[in-house]
């Protein structure tokens, strides 16, 4: 009984924006798009560079085509691409879907009918976040098989699965920012009731957690030691040097020092060169540590909304 009388909001939400929502699909059709048709063009100026035209090649040291230097620099953004989707996500939600509603007053002529306030700001969640999860996920797609191909040139550069323009959209962390983004919008909108504030204060909080997160990221997952020997595709965090009796000095703790980083570090008893570093096998628990947050956090935000909602409205 509940689903059916839920489906009556869902349609008014659709009718009311169909129009951000249409914008919101030519975007995910154009940015699945790019990928395929960066494929394809690396694909034919690879065939032409085996064949010797030299008018499509770059430097065959570094990457054999330009096409794959322009596809590289692109796909070498892919994850920041994604935070931003997220974020723009969040914005609509507490803006134009749910503070102009309450800023205006028209909410009421909603819960005057048959929708309760619960199932009214229920509509203005499931549609953006079915349109989140379901946008963010065929780009997360798109953006690994484009990724893979270039992967398979070993001079590949910019694009290990650590790069902080990368990472977020390779798995499902990049779809829960997304749904979190969902979450905090219409927190945001609930509490503070006015549209441009509203949007304003869901950029400044998305943008923490971004930026927290990517700079913490290294810390959800306990690092491995390398010392001599240096695997390749691994992410390292923090290089330094060991003592003789296996103490670690730490490379940013010598940075400031007049006489250099290396020198700073041999001078306090450093004889060892290390570095503690995520191998490639870290990517998944990563990943949905990560994810993990993201969902509590944005469970967390849905359950603040519906209570203020209900204690100031019932």
């Amino acid at each position: 009984m509940s689903t059916i009388a839920l489906r009556g909001p869902v349609r008014v939400v659709v009718r009311q924006h169909r129009r951000a929502l249409w914008a919101a699909g030519a975007l995910l059709l154009l940015g699945t798009g790019t990928v395929p048709t960066l494929r394809i063009w690396i694909a034919n100026s690879d065939e032409l560079c085996a064949d010797g035209d030299t008018t499509t090649c770059g430097d065959d040291f570094y990457l054999p085509s330009y096409a794959r230097t322009t596809a590289e620099t692109f796909l070498a953004d892919g994850g920041t691409v994604m935070v931003l989707l997220g974020l723009l996500v969040g914005v609509f939600v507490a803006g134009p879907l749910i503070a102009r509603e309450l800023e205006s007053g028209t909410f009421r002529l909603a819960w005057a009918q048959s929708a309760s306030p619960a199932q009214w700001l229920a509509a203005r969640l499931a549609v953006p976040a079915a349109l989140a999860v379901t946008g963010t996920t065929v780009l997360a797609l798109a953006y690994g098989w484009g990724r893979s191909y270039l992967l398979q040139n070993p001079n590949t550069y910019g694009l290990g699965w650590y790069e902080s323009g990368v990472y977020p959209a390779l798995g499902p962390a990049g779809v829960a920012f997304a749904l979190l983004a969902v979450a905090v919008g219409a927190l945001c909108a609930v509490l503070v009731r006015r549209t441009v504030l509203a949007m304003g204060v869901t950029v400044v909080l998305l943008g923490t957690i971004a930026l927290g997160l990517g700079r913490g990221r290294h810390a959800l997952w306990p690092t491995l030691r390398a010392v001599g020997n240096w695997p390749d595709g691994a992410w390292y965090v923090d290089p330094g040097m060991l003592t003789a009796s296996g103490e670690a000095i730490y490379r940013k703790d010598c940075l400031a020092a007049a006489e250099g980083a290396t020198a700073c570090m041999r001078d306090r008893g450093g004889v060892t060169e290390f570095a503690d570093y995520h191998p490639a096998s870290h990517f998944w628990p990563l990943q949905l540590v990560e994810t993990g947050i993201l969902l509590a956090l944005a469970a967390l935000a849905v359950a603040v909304a519906f209570r203020v909602l209900r204690r100031r409205h019932g």
